[in-house]
Formats: structure tokens, C-alpha cells, sequence
């Protein structure tokens, strides 16, 4: 099976040495990531994997170095400015939206593994004060961009990401080294799976 990882940093890549797979590093950020993504998809893999750290909404239930994957993806900051606040453009009349994203989903989830399941919200902005997060779990910036492109070139993918802070303006406690750990040795359990697949 010829399994590529995309990590958005060399810091999410820095504990993970394994020979059996490709290794690359996306870019942080949405476009980064759609352009990374078509390269590696174009290398004919049986499935991608994005993997990184996240943060986590405060009402998710979810700890520091919790390891989860991820189901949905909408790019939370994508619509507009009014008078009564930010609208995403999912909501607004359809006669005033010329292009609809709505969530996207990932159609693929093996449900033997013990990471729980969770939806993301990609940001351009980290900790992006003006979206609405109540049925959200984690916030990244490459996740809904991963996503579309996948599923626009009908490429299998999974993402997996492990918690390194709460989403949360003025929250600067991030354990980023411990949050890489727990993602690499997630990373190594989720592709074990997959090489194990009947």
C-alpha cells in the first residue's frame, strides 16, 4: 500500500521516521495545502494522510494530546461581514451567494481505531473570535482545503490531528512537543491499521 503523509510544519514532522510511507511538508494555510495536495495526489498514492496538531474548542470535551480523527471540515471564516455581524456564506440567501461550500466530509473513517471522531473548522486566522463554533470540536488551517481537494479528485484520505492548545484568545499554554509525540505515535497506530487491512 503506498500510504503519504502530509504535515503542515517540519515541527509535526519532527518525531516521525518511518520507511514504508512518503513524508512531505504541505505548508500551513489552505492554499499551501490545495497546492501540496494535487502534487501528492499525482503520485498515485493508495490513500493520503494529513496530520499535525489542532486546538480545541472549549465545549469539545477533548484534553491536550488527545489524538483524534478528523470527520467534517468547513472553512469557518469563509463569508462575509454585515451590519448584524459575520454571516458564513452557507447561510446567506441563495440569491446573494455565488458559490456554496458547505461541510465537507470524509467518506472513509475506519471505526476499529480508538481515536474519537471529531468536526474541524479551517481558519486563516487562528483563534478566529467571529465564527460559529458550537458544533465544532478542533480549529487548524489546512483541513477543509485537504478535504476538497480530495474529494474533488476522488483521492481516499484520512486527517489525524492531536490537541496542542485551547482555542482561546489570551490562552498562550500550547504543549506543542508533547502534542507531536502523541500525534506521531497516533500517526504510526493509523497506518499500521492500514497496512493491515483485508
Amino acid at each position: 500500500m503506498k500510504i503519504i503523509v502530509l504535515f503542515p510544519t517540519e515541527t509535526e514532522a519532527s518525531q516521525f521516521q518511518r520507511a514504508d510511507v512518503t513524508s512531505l511538508i504541505s505548508g500551513v494555510g489552505l492554499t499551501a495545502t490545495t497546492f501540496s495536495t494535487m502534487k501528492a495526489i499525482q503520485q498515485q498514492a493508495d490513500i493520503l494522510i494529513l496530520a499535525g496538531i489542532a486546538g480545541m474548542y472549549p465545549a469539545s470535551h477533548l484534553h491536550i494530546n488527545q489524538v483524534v480523527l478528523v470527520e467534517s471540515e468547513v472553512e469557518a471564516d469563509f463569508g462575509f461581514f454585515t451590519s448584524s455581524g459575520f454571516v458564513h456564506m452557507a447561510h446567506l440567501p441563495i440569491e446573494m451567494t455565488f458559490t456554496r461550500r458547505h461541510t465537507l466530509h470524509c467518506p472513509d473513517l475506519p471505526s476499529a481505531l480508538p481515536f474519537q471522531k471529531v468536526r474541524g473548522a479551517s481558519v486563516n486566522a487562528a483563534m478566529t473570535p467571529f465564527i460559529d463554533s458550537t458544533e465544532l470540536e478542533i480549529e487548524n488551517m489546512e483541513g477543509a482545503a485537504f478535504f476538497y481537494t480530495c474529494l474533488q479528485e476522488k483521492q481516499r484520505f484520512l486527517q489525524i490531528r492531536s490537541i496542542s492548545n485551547l482555542v482561546e484568545i489570551g490562552n498562550d499554554d500550547w504543549d506543542m512537543h508533547s502534542a507531536v509525540a502523541a500525534l506521531t505515535a497516533g500517526l504510526h497506530q493509523l497506518i499500521d491499521f492500514l497496512q493491515n487491512e483485508k
